[in-house]
């Protein structure tokens, strides 16, 4: 699988995501300032994925602090959570994986721990969540594979792969599963405007595995299923409200609007990390409003006249009743989902 993230040593190493396709580049981030960097400049990107660069990055600090004693210890440790809990709003796995390195935490202090015994329960817990994740998108493949039809024509939306992931990925995980299953799988990736996730990792990802792909603009999908070329939709998600409404890039929602209007089913697929039972519905996702240039520039060469405005929204919210189910590793949860999505916890 593509070596998204992982640590070498003391060193978090990232693939840069901003360089794809043309060049193949990795960060190597030495301190955790590096890592909330890399995470506020897209170099890594996708919620399960900046989930994981958080843990790694707050244990890889650690591991540099020279505080000799617990408290000084401790205040290091809170302010680098803060620092990076700061750097994206949107994706709920950040914070969940921050506030799991800080019950970590906690438990050692409570228990009497060192300072280099804390350094070493971080650097576990760090990997354990990266671990976890792989695991967790495996299992997500496994689940979605089973409604992907057998000659499948499959939508796609952003990049919700293994470069969003620890690997193997969650939208792009369901689509490696049914090709693991032995249906005959071809995939259409939303460019993906303004950043090109789609046309330039979800492509780069599938032409990798060799699975069929054809790169359409955003505003080809509607002709596409009018068509009937498209039989199946799956997307990721950056956070998932107890009722299901579903923050996940900007474009999302017009997809599953044309999904259900054409009779195309539209799945969501995400790891438990990325539902939010704190937020009641989709009014309370917060929503990333990003720099207005990733709208007005393609590289250096600009596409607006001066003067004119620019909205660039990162994120919009697809209510629950567009989505036909959200598929996690515990299983695909459907509609009630304020029932479906709390009985996944109480499993």
């Amino acid at each position: 699988m593509l070596p998204t993230i992982a640590r070498d040593h003391d060193v978090v190493v990232m693939i840069d995501q901003r360089k794809l396709p043309a060049q193949e580049i990795y960060v190597r981030c030495r301190t955790a300032v590096e890592v909330a960097k890399a995470i506020k400049t897209m170099v890594i990107r996708g919620a399960p994925a900046i989930g994981v660069a958080a843990a790694l990055g707050i244990s890889l600090g650690m591991r540099r602090s020279t505080a000799t004693g617990t408290q000084k210890f401790a205040t290091e440790f809170y302010r680098i959570c803060d620092l990076l809990a700061a750097t994206r709003p949107t994706a709920v796995n950040l914070f969940w994986a921050i506030d799991r390195m800080k019950r970590s935490f906690a438990a050692g202090m409570g228990a009497g721990e060192s300072t280099a015994q804390l350094k070493d329960r971080l650097d576990r817990e760090a990997d354990l969540i990266h671990d976890e994740d792989v695991a967790s998108c495996r299992a997500i493949g496994a689940f979605g594979a089973t409604v992907v039809p057998q000659d499948a024509k499959i939508l796609t939306h952003c990049n919700a792969g293994a470069l969003a992931t620890a690997g193997y990925g969650t939208a792009l995980g369901v689509i490696r599963g049914a090709v693991e299953a032995g249906k005959q799988v071809a995939v259409f990736a939303d460019e993906t405007r303004p950043f090109l996730q789609g046309a330039r990792l979800t492509a780069w990802e599938l032409v990798r595995d060799g699975i069929n792909t054809t790169v359409i603009t955003d505003n080809m999908s509607g002709a596409l299923m009018r068509q009937r070329k498209v039989n199946f939709v799956v997307v990721g998600a950056d956070r998932i409200a107890a009722n299901g409404d579903t923050a996940n890039k900007i474009g999302t929602y017009s997809v599953a609007v044309l999904a259900r209007e054409h009779g195309v089913p539209f799945y969501v697929a995400a790891p438990l990390s990325t539902i939010d039972l704190k937020t009641k519905d989709g009014d309370g996702i917060p929503i990333e409003e990003r720099n207005s240039r990733e709208v007005t520039h393609v590289g250096s060469t600009q596409l607006t006249p001066d003067g004119a405005a620019v909205w660039n929204p990162a994120f919009d919210v697809t209510p629950h009743q567009l989505i036909t189910g959200i598929i996690t590793e515990k299983g695909i949860f459907r509609a009630p989902y304020t029932d479906s999505l709390a009985s996944a916890f109480a499993q």
